[in-house]
């Protein structure tokens, strides 16, 4: 009697000699059958371990058959989704409207700052020509403090129109 490897290893190399759409079904059945077979192994004295032999072979040599364990898994634990309840998220409107008013202030004193600093860097600017301070001797050093107050400018004016469109958002 042929082993299911031996006769599945014979079946493929046929389909792979005749390149025949059966005979690699055949394999691929041969070798389903194979992993269900594999599920039977013999223990032979001398510790030898071997799923090759036939239940006859194995009774001749005095062989323990057993069958394969699964191996232990172990399922990853579910991952906990905090789900806020309705009455959670929900503020009464007084609350709510005492929020939105301190945001309100919050937020009109940011831009009140920010339109100072803008005001005080635009006038210390003057239109590109700044005054030359006395440790600037260096037209360079002159020409890199007009730069980075440019860039100043810009950003407080982006900083203002921010300020500006969260202030159109708030009620």
């Amino acid at each position: 009697m042929m082993n299911v490897a031996t006769a599945t290893a014979s079946l493929l190399q046929s389909a792979v000699r005749g390149r025949s759409a059966p005979f690699l079904a055949a394999a691929l059945l041969a070798c389903a059958g194979a992993a269900r077979a594999a599920d039977t192994y013999y223990q032979c004295p001398g510790n030898v371990f071997t799923n090759t032999i036939s239940a006859k072979e194995a009774e001749a040599k005095g062989c323990k058959a057993m069958v394969t364990q699964q191996p232990t898994t172990i399922p990853a634990p579910k991952a906990r989704v905090a789900a806020a309840g309705p009455s959670a998220s929900k503020v009464d409107a007084q609350e709510q409207k005492a929020r939105d008013s301190d945001a309100r202030k919050i937020l009109q004193d940011e831009l009140i700052k920010a339109q100072a600093s803008l005001d005080a860097l635009q006038k210390e600017y003057n239109n590109g020509q700044p005054e030359r301070k006395g440790d600037e001797k260096n037209y360079q050093k002159y020409l890199d403090r007009t730069a980075d107050l440019k860039a100043q400018i810009a950003r407080t004016e982006s900083d203002v129109n921010a300020i500006t469109r969260e202030l159109a958002k708030t009620p």
